[in-house]
């Protein structure tokens, strides 16, 4: 039997709505470079020791569950009970999402649709709401979907803590909500659900580039914008990586994903020092972007991480880059539909739910290759099983 959600619920998300003022940072063009060798500054609000130390050692733990379905996997689970919200299907899934406004998100939602058609027979109905990147949209959003009745909620938030009283709101309005990639803080969710997360894949890129670097050596910081929890703690890792290496972070800039704004940060860069030894990023859409800024001005690129868009791999491979990729796959756009039915069919899953984060090295390079998809496609999208592929995501 279809839930219906209480008049009560839908006002006092209202009220949410219209009472948060914590909106998005805005992304400033220079926001801690300053000075020369100004450092890395203060380590970020959000940075948890017991969380770092806990994600770093994640790195090294075997996944539970299939072997060939990473997306299926996880670290270190802890079971939760789901009875209370068993329901018979099919059931209808409504996903409030925070953008679709980068090729990772684009990437990832596309695995999402393929899911729900592979899971048809569970699934009535899948609503989506796309809140653009702004977080009153989102509230908004959701707020609507409170009275749509939907059977579970997933969200993916725009920003941490102005999202956190919308998703509690759901949570008491009885729905089962599944939060995936970026987090919120509550614990009210059935389920959390990311890979291993920001401090993993910011410290494997900051220990590799201070690693092949010359002691001492300059390294640029490349972030997208502040305030995502994820971004967050990949910058507070990289920080306790390059403090412990004693490099020299002369600039941590913003580069609001923009690979021409990208290109003129790094040429600025390069006209101010002469040379940089290290690049550092804390998401790698405009990894390309960042390379040809040192092609085009005649330097040699240098140590830098990327991630696994395949445009990133391609140049990486043709250029002989020394670069590593570590990974926020993609292919977790599935399991909020997979944890979905599972709580509504009773089924115990893991809060957290952990999943793997597999890096891309100089080793390995050649397996998630494919020259036939395109250049913004995500090697770990986990997609090749789903209905579909490839065309879907071409």
């Amino acid at each position: 039997m279809k839930r219906s959600i209480t008049v009560l619920a839908a006002v006092s998300l209202l009220v949410l709505a219209g009472c948060a003022t914590d909106e998005p940072t805005a992304s400033p063009s220079a926001t801690t470079s300053a000075a020369a060798g100004a450092g890395t500054g203060e380590q970020s609000k959000f940075f948890v020791q017991a969380d770092y130390d806990n994600e770093l050692a994640l790195l090294d733990v075997a996944p539970a569950g299939p072997a060939d379905k990473p997306w299926e996997q996880v670290l270190n689970p802890t079971m939760v009970d789901t009875a209370k919200f068993k329901n018979k299907g099919p059931h209808k899934i409504c996903f409030s999402n925070a953008a679709l406004n980068n090729p990772w998100r684009q990437v990832g939602f596309k695995t999402m649709l393929a899911e729900v058609d592979a899971q048809r027979s569970r699934i009535s109905e899948f609503v989506h709401v796309d809140a653009e990147g702004k977080d009153q949209k989102q509230i908004a959003d959701i707020n609507d979907l409170l009275g749509k009745n939907c059977d579970a909620l997933i969200v993916s938030p725009n920003t941490t803590a102005t999202l956190t009283p919308a998703v509690e709101a759901a949570c008491k309005a009885g729905l089962p909500v599944v939060v995936f990639d970026r987090g919120v803080n509550t614990k009210c969710p059935v389920t959390f659900i990311n890979p291993i997360g920001g401090y993993g894949f910011g410290h494997v890129g900051a220990a590799f580039v201070s690693q092949r670097m010359k002691p001492g050596g300059k390294v640029l910081a490349l972030r997208i914008l502040p305030g995502v929890d994820v971004l967050e703690t990949r910058w507070s890792a990289a920080k306790v990586a390059f403090d412990k290496a004693k490099v020299d972070v002369v600039g941590v800039e913003f580069t609001d994903g923009d690979p021409a704004k990208t290109k003129k940060i790094v040429n600025d860069y390069i006209q101010r020092y002469g040379t940089i030894d290290g690049v550092w990023m804390d998401a790698g859409a405009v990894a390309v972007a960042a390379v040809e800024a040192f092609q085009d001005a005649g330097k040699p690129v240098p140590p830098i991480n990327g991630e696994d868009q395949l445009d990133f791999l391609k140049l990486w491979k043709d250029k002989n880059l020394t670069a590593i990729a570590p990974t926020y796959p993609t292919y977790q756009w599935r399991t909020p539909i997979i944890a979905a039915l599972n709580i509504l069919d009773g089924t115990s899953v893991s809060n957290p739910w952990k999943l793997p984060q597999p890096t891309i090295t100089q080793d390995n390079l050649d397996r998630y290759l494919d020259p036939s998809m395109p250049p913004l496609h995500y090697a770990m999208c986990g997609c090749t099983d789903l209905p579909g592929y490839p065309q879907r995501w071409k």
